[in-house]
């Protein structure tokens, strides 16, 4: 496992490589927030300090990989498909979660059958109870930074199935037809699960 620094600095030179306007802004602010520090979930996929920005380099360079196996095989997706998207909705998709996740110590049991203190994390949804796509899209909207139509709709919809337990019928509508219109959305979707099922498991 790299220290937290190395997927901070990875993380960083990645989104600047996008060339887009106000981009210092969006780090600062998520850095603020607590991004680098958090751990990508409570007990699941990296569940540790800086998980959450380990997390979402795996998701862009699934999603990298992905595109340009996509665009071999359906070479129109090029124009679909681009660059600066795919490293901009994989790496902020989760930034929602920057301040949800607060240490506690928890009870486990040890090799030896005996309960012990163990650090871990709980989540308070309390500061800003809006859902999880939208709210990371909220949150890099207000940091200045100018999302594309695309990339709004991958990040709101990059929970899926997930959501679609709790979406009424328009939602549920909403999501197809943000699939239909948006390569990118399936995209950050996939790459996401394969992160988190494969690579993070």
């Amino acid at each position: 496992m790299k220290p937290a620094s190395k997927y901070k600095e990875e993380f960083v030179e990645l989104l600047k490589s996008t060339g887009r306007d106000d981009v210092d802004y969006v780090i600062e602010d998520i850095e603020k927030l607590g991004f680098f520090e958090a751990p990508a979930s409570t007990r699941f996929h990296l569940n540790y300090d800086g998980g959450l920005c380990e997390h979402s380099l795996n998701v862009c360079k699934v999603a990298l990989r992905l595109r340009e196996q996509m665009i071999e095989m359906v070479p129109e997706m090029e124009s679909m498909l681009p660059k600066d998207s795919v490293i901009i909705a994989s790496l902020l998709h989760d930034v929602c979660k920057a301040d949800v996740y607060k240490p506690v110590v928890k009870k486990q049991k040890n090799a030896f059958g005996v309960w012990e203190d163990v650090p871990g994390y709980d989540v308070d949804y309390s500061n800003f109870p809006i859902g999880h796509g939208e709210k990371s899209v909220i949150v890099i909207l207000r940091c200045g930074f100018d999302l594309t139509d695309d990339e709004i709709m991958a990040i709101r919809w990059h929970m899926t199935a997930w959501d679609l337990a709790f979406q009424s019928p328009e939602q549920k509508n909403n999501l197809n037809t943000a699939r239909d219109k948006c390569p990118l959305c399936t995209l950050i979707q996939t790459a996401d699960t394969l992160a988190s099922n494969i690579i993070e498991r």
